[in-house]
């Protein structure tokens, strides 16, 4: 069984759980608790969107541990428009900036995909990325919705309303409005438009398009076009009699009268979209983005239109910030090569990845670890576990421990012996992953409880592979001599001599990671006539620094590496003696 979480009061989720459960017995009693997300499958979903799935799919696995019934609803928007050909898409060229105005679901996947169109292409990694990170949630394809007449009533409704939905937007509306003065506010404006937008991809904020307004008026549905299939469309006439609609196409010059009460290729725009869906699902919890959360967006505007035209209630909707990733800007899908879930989970096991998105409040931004950080990320989590296992931790952090190694269903699997992160990493990384090597010197951590497999210290052992072999320049990865420095080695004083000589002298007695922790450290100490044990004096530290300095020249050929112990063990005592000059 899960570690039960409990709730606290500076836990956010179950803050948050005690609120959206009020709120549905006040709602729909006896109904189940509705709370949903929303991705668009334009490009590659990442770990910023993560967010938009992790925020209510925590609250919803605390609603379960309580014994509530839950629908997490995950809304794919692919039936929005496709709004441009992503940066650093393989197997795209601009050959597809053609499809721009058609459904993602109408976009040719990129060429060699498995997958029979652009949506379901990047949908496919996310679904599986979820699955892995034990998210429990149900599908809806908009596509399917919208093509299938799902929302028929309600596009009807909205068509007949269409005059009082142009009033609520009126208020918000600032592009007619006077500029304001060069600089100043309009170009800090700007760059906060801009910064939305990139935010809004993967989001379904989808441009936050409102619908506009024709010579024929305001319309809030958008048909796609007959002939070229994309949304350059405009709607010149519509009779709320008949139903019937007319349209032409600014793209291919198209034009055609259809019954809206039997068409269903076209929807919603995004304004008016989102609050029909929170009325007709019933939602109760839905965060939303920054970008979505200033005045005249979407969920801002939506509260209106879903009380307004659709009587219903806007969910509980906390604001969710940023995530970034540590050595990277800020994440944009149009500008390419941002990490995505499936990235992360190469190079993190998936409690620790729940557990960054679960430890912080929704309005709170983090980073997320590609660089050398996410050895002290693992450390950390490490920590934490040594504290929930000798009950020590905080009720806060032990919340968000349980959140992350576990769900209402039951526990992620994790690493049976996990080994830290950084000591498996310089492992693979002197070893080249050899395995047959790196279960020898994994055994040697620790003689008293060797390694029998090294399906003990996996999946940890392979995410720490994963992050060497692709996070880690050349440059960067070591390679232990194959010969000795002999002009270094000759060119050593008496002192630098002695050194190597005491440290050559403790290897057997020593060999294991703590014992060889204790000599390296302590060779500086004995040069000095001091204790193994005595406190270390700034002078005794430069000692140490020259010492680590001078061994890893000697092994690798560089002022810096591994921890000297790790570097040590994976060497061998053979290989050690020989390069150090015994």
């Amino acid at each position: 069984m899960p570690i039960v979480a409990q709730s606290t009061e500076t836990d956010w989720v179950s803050r948050f759980a005690d609120d959206v459960i009020a709120e549905s017995e006040r709602r729909a009693p006896g109904k189940p608790v509705v709370v949903a997300s929303g991705l668009s499958p334009s490009g590659p979903i990442h770990l910023g969107n993560l967010r938009e799935v992790m925020t209510p799919h925590l609250v919803a696995d605390e609603i379960r541990r309580r014994g509530h019934e839950v629908r997490h609803l995950i809304s794919w928007d692919d039936y929005d428009r496709y709004r441009k050909v992503p940066a650093g898409v393989a197997g795209t060229d601009e050959s597809w900036a053609a499809h721009i105005g058609k459904p993602l679901t109408s976009v040719p996947a990129p060429a060699g995909s498995a997958y029979p169109n652009w949506a379901e292409h990047f949908k496919a990694a996310m679904t599986e990325s979820l699955a892995e990170l034990g998210v429990e949630y149900d599908g809806i394809s908009q596509t399917a919705q919208y093509t299938s007449g799902v929302y028929r009533e309600q596009i009807l409704h909205a068509m007949r309303h269409r005059a009082d939905i142009d009033a609520i937007l009126d208020r918000y509306r600032t592009k007619d409005k006077p500029a304001q003065a060069k600089g100043g506010k309009a170009q800090g404006q700007k760059k906060a438009e801009e910064a939305e937008l990139e935010a809004a991809e993967g989001s379904g904020a989808a441009g936050e398009d409102d619908g506009g307004g024709g010579s024929a008026g305001y319309f809030p549905y958008k048909p796609y076009c007959g002939d070229c299939g994309t949304d350059l469309t405009t709607v010149t006439s519509y009779d709320d009699e008949t139903t019937e609609l007319t349209y032409t196409c600014a793209a291919c010059g198209f034009s055609e009268t259809v019954l809206l009460s039997e068409f269903n290729r076209g929807k919603l725009v995004w304004k008016v979209d989102w609050p029909m869906r929170w009325a007709y699902e019933g939602v109760i919890f839905e965060p939303s983005g920054v970008d979505h959360s200033s005045p005249g967006s979407s969920f801002v505007v939506g509260g209106q239109i879903v009380r307004e035209i659709f009587d219903g209630v806007q969910p509980i909707g906390p604001m969710y910030a940023f995530v970034g990733i540590s050595g990277m800007a800020k994440m944009s899908s149009s500008k390419g090569g941002v990490p995505t879930p499936a990235d992360a989970l190469k190079i993190m096991e998936a409690p620790l990845l729940r557990w960054l998105y679960a430890r912080r409040r929704p309005n709170q931004s983090f980073k997320i670890a590609f660089d050398q950080e996410i050895q002290r990320l693992y450390d950390e989590w490490d920590a934490l576990e040594r504290k929930v296992s000798d009950g020590s931790v905080l009720p806060a952090d032990a919340a968000a421990y349980a959140r992350a190694t576990g769900t209402a269903a039951g526990e992620l699997p994790r690493t049976p012996r996990p080994l830290p992160y950084r000591t498996l990493a310089s492992v693979v990384d002197i070893t080249a992953g050899a395995e047959e090597q790196t279960l020898r010197i994994l055994s040697e951590l620790d003689p008293e409880r060797p390694l029998s497999s090294l399906d003990e210290v996996r999946p940890r052992l392979d995410r720490a592979e994963n992050w060497i072999t692709s996070q880690v320049p050349a440059e960067a990865r070591t390679i232990v001599r194959a010969e000795p420095d002999q002009e270094l080695l000759g060119s050593l004083d008496e002192r630098a001599v002695e050194s190597l000589r005491l440290l050559l002298k403790g290897l057997d007695s020593h060999w294991s990671l703590d014992g060889l922790t204790t000599l390296v450290y302590g060779v500086p100490k004995m040069m000095e006539g001091l204790a193994p044990d005595a406190r270390p004096t700034a002078e005794l530290k430069v000692a140490q620094r020259t010492f680590f300095a001078l061994l890893y020249r000697l092994l690798v050929g560089r002022d810096t590496g591994p921890r000297l112990p790790t570097l040590l063990l994976a060497v061998g005592a053979e290989r050690v003696r020989r390069l150090l000059g015994a």
